[in-house]
């Protein structure tokens, strides 16, 4: 609890002690009327004034900055005119009315000052990982000291010690540990990194002792990035929320200019004492105040993004989570998504038979992707220093490489022009075979000088929760689409052993956003929406096109990070269904507080023009509805694990 709020319940506390004890007074049996009803009005004015000052003052600074209609201007007026039907001397007395509204106005303020900041306290400490110092390494003194991690340059080395946060992103040096991600990826399960492996800020050392080279400055580090994706989040309005603050603009001053009718046109036309329908429009004044839908409405999407970036789902903003509630299409690449992307070479077949010719089949193979970062080429890099029994590959030799996108690779390899790729490359090379081997898995072809040399058959495993994940997806009323640059009968294979009914093979990336353009076409409804879940590397042309933007395993990259809506920091599956079922929880929550905010305060307003509600009725109706809606509201930071 902040001082501030120590100060404002302190406030409470004391008002609603005397205001209890002046209830308890006999005043009626000390003085006659109309003394003891003075003496009353001055009485509850003391825990009126005590409670409710600060309100009054804001009241007045709003009229004076041209800022009228707001909570505080709506509560000041009723109060005031609660209190001013002692003019009326066949009016019945309203002081203790008018003084409670004041009192429990400021209740619920508290309740919901206390809700609003522990639900921000709550996502503050999930995203608490932002490092406080980083361990800079002097390599002549040999010891490191303690520096601000913004003053750490690119190229130099830090320590990081068992039990300290990562500061920033790096490439470990020596050592091994394990390191702890649920900060980012919701997972629990620690990873285990040594030398040569990537470590991202963030985490947290739990073992041994690691030394890291610096990659990224801190600004661009991936703390910093996701601190400032979560921050922005709260800017991007989704439709419902820019409509209430939209609806709350136009609705105060209508029912403002109804209460004041309400009070003047009936007395003036006869219908009735002037004291009766003032209290009517002030009751009518006291349930308009909007501030149930104001609050609880944002801090429903706020609750939305918190719970989903406490499994690991960054989401951009409340405008895509709104969009992924209704999300009814599903695209999702092969490589990455739904199988691992870690690839080996299943088959190594030459042209001609022989342990020599698969050797240099091989090493001519891995020498063309010998500066490609591509998994297929790592792939083929460790099958040809492993059937050569821990040769290395010479980049020396190696010149004039060229990557094309959804084709290969073509470089020139000890003087001899080499292609590694599918049959596309392979234009103008003699001795192809007519069809394509047989065998499921991604097939390359190698040439050299123009004539073909063999082929390579490279396998990916598709994830655990891959089979798992597509069931989700069906239960929730999702169509499920894959889209792949692989060969038909790898796709029909892994389609078929997924479950999923339509895909896409042999597709180039400019053909999977054709693709995505396609399936956008065949949409039923403006409302529904269509998600492309994807690496957010090659797949950034289809992550920008699609509805929402699904980056997959994005830990650390920064391609996914820009270009997707919704960022998975980790690689399961699973966390693309948990996304969509956060989103439609988060929605209907929204929708609950919107009913019932609105159903009430209808009910009750009607009510007031006949004269049924009170100003007690008038306070829940207000300040009750707003704090339960806020109670709902806080539901959605509380989301079950994927």
């Amino acid at each position: 609890m902040t001082s501030k709020q120590k100060r404002r319940l302190t406030r409470i506390v004391i008002a609603l002690v005397i205001y209890g004890v002046i209830l308890m007074l006999p005043i009626d049996e000390w003085l006659p009327y109309p003394q003891a009803l003075y003496v009353e009005f001055v009485l509850f004015l003391v825990p009126y004034l005590i409670a409710g000052f600060d309100v009054l003052a804001k009241a007045a600074r709003g009229i004076v900055h041209g800022q009228v209609l707001d909570e505080n201007f709506l509560m000041s007026i009723a109060t005031i005119g609660a209190f001013a039907l002692v003019l009326f001397p066949e009016a019945e007395p309203h002081m203790a009315e008018g003084a409670a509204v004041m009192l429990f106005f400021q209740v619920g303020t508290f309740f919901e000052d206390y809700a609003v900041s522990k639900s921000r306290k709550s996502i503050a400490e999930l995203m608490d990982i932002a490092p406080e110092y980083a361990n800079l390494l002097d390599p002549e003194a040999g010891c490191s000291y303690l520096v601000d991690p913004d003053s750490v340059e690119v190229g130099q080395t830090i320590v990081i010690k068992p039990g300290e946060r990562v500061p920033l992103d790096g490439i470990v040096q020596s050592g091994a540990s394990q390191l702890d991600t649920s900060a980012l990826t919701g997972e629990s399960l620690p990873r285990n990194v040594g030398a040569g492996d990537e470590v991202i800020s963030g985490c947290i050392n739990l073992r041994g002792l690691i030394t890291v080279k610096v990659t990224k400055p801190y600004g661009e580090s991936t703390v910093q990035r996701i601190l400032a994706l979560v921050e922005d989040a709260s800017e991007r309005k989704a439709t419902s929320e820019a409509f209430i603050t939209r609806f709350a603009r136009y609705y105060t001053p209508i029912v403002v200019g109804c209460a004041v009718l309400l009070a003047i046109i009936p007395p003036l036309l006869g219908a009735g004492a002037w004291s009766d329908w003032i209290q009517r429009g002030l009751v009518f004044l006291v349930v308009s105040c909007p501030c149930a839908l104001v609050i609880s409405v944002p801090l429903s999407f706020f609750g939305g993004i918190g719970g989903a970036s406490r499994q690991g789902i960054l989401v951009k903003g409340g405008n895509y989570l709104e969009a992924l509630a209704h999300c009814d299409t599903v695209v999702m690449d092969k490589t990455g998504t739904l199988s691992t992307g870690k690839f080996s070479v299943i088959e190594a077949v030459p042209a001609r038979d022989g342990d020599t010719e698969v050797l240099e089949l091989l090493r001519v193979a891995a020498h063309a992707e010998a500066f490609s970062l591509h998994p297929i080429a790592a792939s083929i890099r460790e099958a040809f220093e492993a059937y050569g029994s821990g040769v290395v590959i010479d980049q020396s030799c190696v010149t004039d490489v060229s990557e094309i996108a959804g084709q290969g690779v073509s470089a020139t390899v000890d003087g001899m022009h080499v292609k590694v790729g599918n049959r596309l490359l392979m234009e103008g090379v003699s001795g192809m075979p007519g069809k394509d081997p047989s065998g499921i898995g991604t097939l390359l072809f190698v040439a050299c000088d123009d004539v073909y040399m063999g082929h390579l058959l490279i396998g990916d495993t598709l994830k655990p929760d891959a089979a798992t994940t597509i069931e989700q997806l069906k239960e929730i009323g999702a169509r499920t689409v894959m889209l792949t640059g692989d060969r038909e009968d790898v796709a029909s294979a892994v389609a078929s052993e997924l479950g999923i009914s339509d895909y896409r093979a042999q597709l180039l990336p400019q053909e999977k956003v054709e693709a995505v353009e396609q399936l956008l076409a065949t949409k039923t409804s403006k409302k529904h929406t269509l998600s492309f879940v994807g690496d957010g590397i090659n797949d950034a042309p289809a992550l920008m096109r699609a509805d929402i933007g699904i980056a997959m395993g994005a830990l650390g990259s920064d391609a996914a990070i820009e270009a997707a809506d919704v960022v998975l920091m980790d690689d399961a599956p699973a966390k693309i269904a948990a996304s969509i079922r956060i989103a439609k929880r988060t929605m209907r929550i929204v929708w609950q507080n919107i009913i019932f905010a609105l159903g009430v305060k209808i009910a009750i307003l009607v009510l007031a023009v006949f004269g049924i509600a009170t100003l007690w009725l008038a306070v829940f109706g207000d300040v009750g509805v707003a704090v339960l809606a806020i109670l709902n509201a806080m539901r959605a930071l509380h989301v079950e694990r994927a």
